[in-house]
């Protein structure tokens, strides 16, 4: 899931060789020894009772068929019998009662992404013979949306540029040393109580209940991004519970988080030059360079010029260069968005030639980009830094981070020189160095003991979740998978790819896992899937 808008560095580094940036905090609670067992899932809970959903968040199609319930879980699953939270549930009920097989869950990345509306998007992705046999089933992960919701108390729009770290235009990280100081204590001050049971593992005990409420044996599930890590986790939890698995653009489970995100520098770098083709191509409309080089020196120079002079934008962010590196690099989930991006770039090379600052300018880019609206759930219900603040509280709480700000700042200075387009970014701190808790339990292991029921899905220049990362969670789960790698860019791949979409829709409704490991080619240039993103895929969170 991705966030869509979203003193000298060396004598810094010096100066911090002692310093962690949890000084001052509180010290952290230590780990509660042992794991919840998986049976407890199994325990208590009656059948939900279906009714009206809430109000679909703008922009989303929701089906008329989709219904939606909560049910309540553990808090903490050690002490079942404590405290409980809500976790709003949907459903689209099977097409074909008689030929239903069972539920599909899915979730939609993040992490802190809403899943409630999946049932109606993936009735856009799934095959007729799929959503005969399925009762499609989605839900806001604890901390999320309509589920029992945590807030940090940010204003996404002010920090717009450290809510992913990226590093001052000298390369300084002091502010986002402030920064992760100042929104961990935040987050502790805000949703404190909540924030350490907001985790992968617990979800994925949620999900187990869900399964139980529904009365069904297995699950069988679709999830996208950090939505396979979530399978996996599920997968491992409870042996034995899940039916047919898909994981479409996977997480290396062994690089949770900040190592995940560290991969970012790369897939970034790969993926670009499929948008630097795409706007030489169309020279005579966006007049950014006749060639991928020189659409490229245009980028540098707008991103060195806005670093020395930002833009002004009253009521949001100034318009930097950093504002101009996150713009570029969440669109680049998608070919469908290479149009905005290259628009941005036109309406920036306008403004930076000026001497006076076009008003008309800034309405354009904030429409084009969407800047400084990242972040809100969009609903008055739902505290407005929600996705933020589930982010932060699962990344942070899955696996502990290195709180030294000397490595944090070696890091992001030398990835500033190998991989200038991030900017440093992936390497630099986030709340997550100074958080006020420490995991309640180690991340769980991923194995590939269970039967063969695995698909996975990959491109090949995914700029989120990188190819290499999906074969870390192939190897990761052994002879349980398959994948199927797309040559193509972009963050997902079902719904953008027929090759990979008949072979799901087999899957999913026969069961036919293919024997071996198979590669798709590039769809044809003039498909309809490579003019837009799938309409099924939410824009929410970095993976």
């Amino acid at each position: 899931m991705r966030l869509s808008l979203r003193p000298i560095l060396t004598s810094f580094i010096a100066a911090a060789m002692v310093v962690t940036v949890a000084a001052g905090a509180p010290a952290p609670a230590e780990p509660r020894a042992g794991a919840p067992k998986p049976a407890v899932a199994e325990a208590g809970g009656t059948a939900p009772v279906w009714g009206e959903c809430p109000p679909a968040p703008s922009g989303i199609t929701r089906d008329p068929r989709q219904r939606c319930a909560t049910l309540r879980v553990p808090l903490d699953y050690r002490a079942p019998r404590g405290r409980s939270i809500e976790i709003a549930i949907s459903r689209i009920a099977a097409a074909q009662p008689g030929s239903r097989r069972g539920i599909l869950l899915s979730n939609p990345g993040g992490p802190g992404g809403s899943g409630l509306d999946m049932p109606s998007q993936l009735t856009f992705a799934l095959a007729p013979e799929v959503l005969d046999r399925y009762d499609l089933i989605g839900f806001d992960p604890r901390g999320v949306g309509h589920s029992t919701p945590v807030t940090c108390g940010l204003d996404t729009t002010k920090q717009f540029t450290l809510l992913l770290p990226y590093p001052a235009p000298d390369g300084s990280i002091e502010r986002n040393i402030a920064f992760a100081r100042e929104t961990a204590a935040a987050c502790a001050e805000h949703s404190g109580d909540l924030l350490p049971f907001i985790t992968t593992a617990n979800t994925a005990r949620d999900m187990d209940r869900i399964r139980a409420a529904l009365g069904e044996p297995k699950l069988s599930y679709f999830g996208i991004s950090y939505g396979t890590y979530l399978g996996a986790v599920y997968l491992s939890l409870f042996p034995g519970r899940d039916d047919r698995i898909v994981l479409d653009s996977a997480v290396d489970p062994s690089l949770v988080w900040r190592d995940m995100w560290r991969t970012w520098n790369k897939a970034v770098a790969v993926r670009l030059p499929d948008f630097l083709a795409f706007a030489a191509e169309r020279d005579a409309v966006y007049h950014l360079g006749a060639t991928p080089d020189e659409v490229r020196r245009t980028y540098d120079r707008l991103t060195s010029a806005l670093d020395e002079r930002p833009l002004p934008n009253p009521g949001g962010p100034v318009f930097d260069g950093n504002v101009l590196r996150e713009v570029t690099r969440s669109r680049l989930y998608y070919d469908g968005y290479f149009p905005i991006i290259a628009e941005v770039w036109r309406e920036l090379a306008t403004a930076v030639s000026g001497s006076t600052m076009d008003t008309a300018i800034l309405t354009r880019l904030d429409r084009l980009a969407t800047i400084g609206k990242i972040g809100g759930a969009g609903r008055a219900e739902i505290p407005a830094d929600n996705l933020v603040a589930a982010l932060y509280a699962v990344i942070c709480d899955d696996a502990a981070w290195p709180r030294s700000v000397a490595l944090h700042a070696r890091q992001t200075a030398a990835d500033r020189r190998a991989w200038p387009v991030t900017a440093g970014m992936p390497s630099n701190l986030w709340p997550c160095a100074a958080w006020h808790s420490r995991p309640v339990e180690p991340p769980v292991t991923i194995t590939g003991h269970g039967p063969r029921n695995v698909l996975i899905t990959q491109n090949t220049r995914d700029p989120s979740t990188s190819i290499e990362g999906a074969r870390g969670m192939r190897a990761a789960l052994g002879r349980r998978a398959a994948m199927i790698t797309v040559d193509q860019g972009g963050h997902g791949v079902i719904g953008l790819s027929r090759c990979a979409d008949e072979a799901m829709n087999s899957f999913l409704a026969t069961g036919a896992l293919p024997r071996r490991d198979r590669f798709c080619p590039a769809p044809p240039a003039d498909a309809v899937a490579r003019s837009a993103p799938s309409p099924y895929i939410p824009s929410n969170g970095p993976l």
